[in-house]
């Protein structure tokens, strides 16, 4: 598991982290069922708190994303296919909201905003 944290980010460490794990268990590099680093070797590694690391580890179990068994450790969960495609769009809606929005606030119309992602999907063939 490779994990990068910047301690000057405006992002939360526990949230820098989960997103981190997040993407690699969407990406395939983390696999049902797989361990994770314990809580305690998480934050040694890191020079974090335990309760940070654990605070990424329960966002991600709130997620379904892992499962932790007490005395046992945290693993990646079993993965539905489409529900990690359904997380992935809700992800991407998300963005593209927050884009059009922004396009709002700039005072630009539907059809603009319109002609500038199919403009945008044009250059990305």
């Amino acid at each position: 598991m490779n994990i990068q944290i910047s301690h000057s980010s405006m992002i939360p460490i526990y949230e820098q982290i989960a997103e981190q794990i997040r993407s690699q268990i969407r990406n395939g590099q983390l696999k049902s069922e797989e361990p994770l680093p314990s809580v305690r070797s998480l934050a040694k590694d890191f020079r974090i708190s335990a309760l940070t690391a654990k605070k990424a580890y329960d966002l991600l179990e709130e997620e379904g994303l892992v499962c932790t068994i007490h005395g046992k450790g945290t693993y990646v969960s079993k993965i539905n296919p489409n529900l990690l495609q359904e997380e992935m769009q809700k992800q991407l809606e998300e963005s593209l909201l927050q884009a059009i929005q922004k396009a709002k606030l700039m005072k630009m119309s539907d059809e603009d905003i319109v002609d500038l992602v199919s403009l945008l999907l044009e250059e990305y063939k």
